[in-house]
């Protein structure tokens, strides 16, 4: 039978700026690079974020095997627990039987907690979502991030479907990727004294923030971590004039780096021209065609990066 929570506030633990890392693959073979990847986790250790995500939608994750999946999770962890990194570990999918394992083996591994998004392709009704994510969570001790985001996944999670799984005490966090400022402030107004709301969209952090987000799993930090988790730490604080003029300067990547082309080969091409090659994509995502190479390179040159990273 599941626990009632009874939490009073939202976990801290899940506040901050957490960094969607990317999957290297090597260019000539496509393997994984656990050895850049490794750079990846320093970079962001250096920009002082609060921790990482890693195989989700930026991690490139439908395309990596069992093999790799674990071998990425106990890369990041050992590196995690080394570093004072945080790891959120990718474990969701459209089969509830296979999502409830991925729990439990990010459970063993060691993982701070399961991001675990919306069963796509199935299309599931509410009560449907309902009862996935807590068998998720009913599945061990391990903390569950839900993670909304429909256009990926072709179904939306409903504020009052959140506000349900709210009451389970693993589920102590919310990805919203949904791009609404209606659902982020139902949600935080509703249950924002249990669950953690943090954006999953950049260029929304900010104002998610203003309505009771407090933190981001972001692409861009892939870039800037500091400069990421600065404008997180002032909007934290209550300081949003100072959060603002960081949002503006990072507005140029906010928009291009998750518009030009599909995640993550706009920001593996940045990584790219700024001497942190992050390698090649694995099909069916591809290199960008050179118009928008060079509509990336632009960006990168209008936020002053080049010599930066």
């Amino acid at each position: 039978m599941t626990t009632i929570n009874t939490r009073s506030r939202p976990h801290p633990l899940f506040a901050g700026c957490f960094t969607a890392v990317t999957t290297p693959f090597r260019s000539e073979s496509g393997d994984l690079d656990l050895d850049r990847f490794r750079e990846q986790l320093a970079h962001q250790a250096a920009g002082a974020v609060s921790g990482v995500v890693v195989l989700g939608t930026t991690g490139e994750s439908p395309t990596l095997t069992a093999t790799e999946r674990r071998q990425m999770l106990e890369a990041a962890i050992a590196f995690g627990r080394a570093n004072e990194l945080l790891v959120i570990a990718g474990t969701g999918t459209n089969c509830t039987r296979e999502a409830v394992a991925m729990q439990k083996e990010a459970a063993d591994l060691g993982a701070d907690a399961g991001l675990s998004v919306n069963p796509y392709y199935n299309k599931p009704s509410q009560e449907g979502l309902y009862r996935h994510f807590m068998a998720v969570a009913d599945a061990s001790d391990l903390p569950v991030v839900l993670y909304n985001i429909p256009g990926r996944t072709g179904v939306t999670l409903h504020p009052d479907t959140v506000a349900r799984l709210a009451q389970h005490p693993n589920i102590v966090a919310l990805k919203d990727a949904t791009g609404s400022a209606l659902s982020v402030g139902e949600v935080a107004a509703r249950c924002g004294d249990v669950l953690t709301i943090l954006s999953g969209d950049d260029a929304l952090t900010l104002p998610f923030m203003a309505l009771g987000a407090r933190g981001v799993v972001s692409v861009v930090s892939n870039i800037a971590p500091a400069e990421v988790r600065e404008m997180i730490d002032h909007a934290l604080a209550g300081n949003f004039t100072a959060a603002r003029r960081v949002h503006y300067a990072l507005l140029p990547m906010f928009q291009g780096l998750l518009t030009l082309d599909t995640n993550p080969i706009p920001v593996k091409t940045a990584m790219k021209l700024l001497g942190r090659d992050s390698g090649t994509m694995r099909l069916p995502l591809c290199e960008p065609t050179a118009e928008v190479h060079a509509a990336i390179r632009r960006i990168l040159e209008q936020c002053g990066l080049f010599g930066r990273c």
